[in-house]
């Protein structure tokens, strides 16, 4: 590791808080404070990521001259918001949400009927395009940084699906799924930077302490469940989705990737042409693409990203 790897240091303080939602223990954290007639702004991560993991973007955004509310949960199962659960359901992310945004609004002094504006990455963008078309009246612009969704699967999948889900619990009985723990903070910075190169060093050793943690030993574990291992038992029905996408009713702006990986997660099966289709039933949605960024584009370019939602949030 570099020595200039340890001399980030957060431009923006962040205020840590916990509420009960839906009988966990949800931890959230903020910036700033609430601006009349501006919405507050929701960071929702992706998978095996914590909601920390914006603090890069929200540096890069202030640095813009933004300075309402922003708001970051992490998800039930990673970093603070911790679940004893052995399969988690994407559904859950929504009713997750709907009881945290009401809570956060009080807290802020927000009227109860309040917008919001949300941006969310990969899982969690997708899950907030979900959740703008079931609460339609709640969302008041959405950014979705590669909400991909999954590759479609045929109902006679189904069988083989549930094997894989009793498999897998299994295993995560056993401990066949437990997490790699690493030796230090430094050590956990490497296994970011081997996953994406293109994360600046310092940046991945102060997320490193964010991303996961030492235990009594001073062995580090990543701060999420191992259960999120745990295949989904329910297909990807993209009829389903593509009817929520038409039932948003905000302005959807969505960023891609110049170096996109798509159709190469997902087997072929799935790629970049297949999304934009499914995203031309959203009404009001505009595409542009963050140049020299991979999937963790809000790590890779985050100032490119912050001045594509500053200009979108504005309008």
């Amino acid at each position: 590791m570099n020595a200039y790897a340890f001399a980030y240091a957060a431009a923006q303080q962040s205020t840590v808080h916990s509420s009960p939602v839906r009988g966990i223990d949800y931890r959230w954290r903020s910036w700033g404070e609430k601006q009349d007639g501006q919405a507050p702004l929701f960071l929702l991560h992706g998978w095996m990521d914590v909601g920390a993991s914006w603090q890069f973007v929200v540096d890069a955004l202030c640095s813009l001259g933004f300075t309402g509310c922003i708001i970051a949960p992490d998800w039930r199962g990673f970093g603070g918001s911790t679940s004893a659960q052995d399969s988690f359901y994407f559904p859950d992310y929504l009713g997750d949400l709907d009881a945290l945004i009401p809570q956060v609004l009080a807290h802020f002094g927000y009227a109860a009927d309040a917008q919001v504006d949300i941006v969310g990455h990969s899982m969690g963008a997708h899950a907030a395009l979900l959740y703008a078309a079931a609460r339609p009246a709640r969302v008041r612009r959405l950014i979705n940084l590669e909400g991909f969704g999954a590759a479609p699967a045929p109902a006679s999948a189904a069988p083989g699906r549930y094997t894989q889900w009793l498999d897998e619990l299994q295993a995560l009985r056993t401990g066949r799924l437990n997490l790699a723990g690493y030796d230090s903070q430094e050590a956990v910075a490497q296994r970011l930077m081997k996953t994406n190169p293109r994360i600046a060093p310092e940046h991945a050793y102060w997320l490193a302490g964010h991303w996961a943690a030492p235990d009594t030993q001073g062995r580090w574990h990543i701060l999420g469940s191992a259960a999120h291992k745990v295949s989904n038992p329910v297909l990807f029905r993209v009829e389903e989705v593509q009817a929520c996408y038409a039932a948003i009713a905000c302005p959807v702006l969505t960023l891609l990737a110049e170096e996109n990986r798509l159709h190469e997660w997902q087997g072929g099966q799935y790629g970049l042409a297949d999304y934009l289709q499914r995203l031309s039933h959203i009404g009001a949605n505009r595409t542009i693409t963050i140049a020299k960024a991979g999937h963790m584009l809000h790590h890779d370019q985050p100032l490119a990203v912050a001045q594509a939602m500053q200009a979108f949030l504005q309008t």
